[in-house]
């Protein structure tokens, strides 16, 4: 078990010269100033690259949703789509076999025609900014586990969601939100056992301090803690992370190489208490409830605009004949990419509450301030640290550095009598491991 052996908790606590110094003398632990000193060691360049790469981010929202929007136009406009229903008719006579071909050829032309930008986006993005550990061949092999994955899952979806379109033709969109729904829970039911082993290899976490503190905390809250994994994440990238994965009997939690060994105990336990708080207030089901609400409201919107749209055009569109009919899966894709586009502040919004009241628990059952911070101010080689309020409400998933770092300090002021203030050490950024 490797660590960096720079424990900011186990530095000498000294207090912070000049100002910062008057300021505790004379009021006591100031919770600006302490998050200023915080947010000060990420200055120059290595600012500038963080700030670049995650507003980077934000046109890669719009973007992505007008290259699928643009693809699934060109689908339409040149009849693909209902040539590849036409292929469906000829193979099988029955509907389920006809949308599976039409489903599964959407698919495999989808990927082929976003291939450029799936690279752009996932690799060679990835690798300006010193994030990508993997070679082009094996981030592909990656992509190709992934495809293979989804041109099974994916047409068997659209199978049982154009069955239910046939079946249930004018209230068909509260019937296909449950059967998204379904297949959500079965997606993330059998994710950790059998779909993320396929990237990664996981294993217990090696018995030692880090894990001994990790149980101990699991047991002070009651959490099961017979297994704690660890996955090699680092021959893919450098982030440091760990999740909470699955549901009921798969549910777990794990942690990565990267934490593991670019992270000090304190701000190890920092995470996993993250984590933790994850699985006590059950975000897991709060998000799949959310996601399948979302759902709801997108096929309702399919349910009234796309037959309109298909009414008006599907004769151009190489005869697309009624909303049943799976060659208007590129009408579809067109309404639920700009749905999903629009309601991208919700959804965000939604993810970071859940993320900040982890927080809340991880401060409290971890008691790592310094650590949580510490670590906060790392996970800024791939998020911006401190952005205005309107930009982290629209943009962030998580909360930003700067609020992350200044509820640390809070808890702190709040909850460590005699709180002193420390100087924290600079950012050192750390390059990707050689190929």
């Amino acid at each position: 078990m490797r660590h960096k052996l720079l424990p900011l908790a186990a530095l000498a606590v000294v207090m912070l010269p000049s100002a910062a110094h008057a300021a505790a003398q004379a009021g006591g632990f100031d919770v600006e100033t302490a998050t200023r000193a915080w947010l000060d060691t990420l200055q120059g360049p290595a600012r500038a690259k963080s700030d670049a790469y995650f507003e980077g981010g934000y046109w890669l929202i719009a973007w992505g949703t007008l290259v699928s929007v643009l693809i699934d136009g060109l689908l339409l406009r040149f009849g693909v789509s209902a040539r590849f229903r036409n292929l469906g008719e000829r193979l099988f006579k029955r509907p389920a076999g006809v949308t599976w071909i039409t489903a599964l050829c959407y698919s495999v032309a989808g990927t082929v025609l976003t291939l450029p930008w799936s690279i752009y986006t996932g690799f060679v993005r990835e690798r300006q900014y010193d994030l990508m550990n993997q070679s082009l061949g094996e981030w592909l092999f990656d992509m190709a586990k992934n495809v293979g994955i989804s041109l099974v899952i994916f047409p068997l979806l659209v199978m049982a969601v154009y069955a239910v379109i046939r079946r249930f033709p004018k209230n068909w969109w509260v019937m296909a939100t449950g059967v998204i729904a379904a297949f959500l829970a079965f997606a993330m039911l059998l994710g950790p056992v059998y779909i993320a082993p396929l990237f990664n290899t996981y294993t217990e976490l090696p018995a030692g301090p880090v894990r001994d503190r990790i149980v101990a905390m699991a047991k002070s809250k009651n959490i099961p803690s017979e297994h704690i994994y660890l996955f090699d994440a680092s021959k893919q990238s450098k982030a440091i992370s760990a999740n909470v994965s699955g549901i009921g009997p798969t549910m777990r939690i794990s942690l990565n190489d990267n934490l593991l060994g670019r992270s000090t105990p304190q701000e190890i336990a920092a995470v996993m208490g993250h984590e933790m708080g994850h699985y006590v207030l059950n975000h897991v089901w709060w998000g799949l409830a959310f996601f399948s609400a979302l759902a709801a409201l997108t096929m309702f919107l399919v349910s009234r605009i796309a037959p309109a749209l298909i009414a008006r055009y599907g004769a151009r569109w190489g005869g697309i004949r009624d909303l049943g009919d799976p060659a208007s899966l590129p009408v579809m894709g067109i309404l639920i990419a700009t749905v999903m586009l629009i309601v991208t502040p919700i959804t965000k919004t939604m993810i970071r509450v859940d993320e900040s009241q982890a927080d809340a628990f991880g401060l409290d059952v971890a008691q790592e301030p310094d650590g949580f911070a510490s670590v906060a101010m790392k996970l800024s080689e791939y998020r911006k640290i401190e952005p205005g309020p309107v930009e982290e409400a629209l943009f962030f998933d998580h909360p930003s550095g700067a609020t992350r770092v200044r509820m640390s300090m809070q808890w702190k002021k709040d909850h460590v009598p005699d709180a002193q203030m420390v100087t924290p050490p600079p950012m050192v950024p750390e390059g990707p491991k050689p190929q």
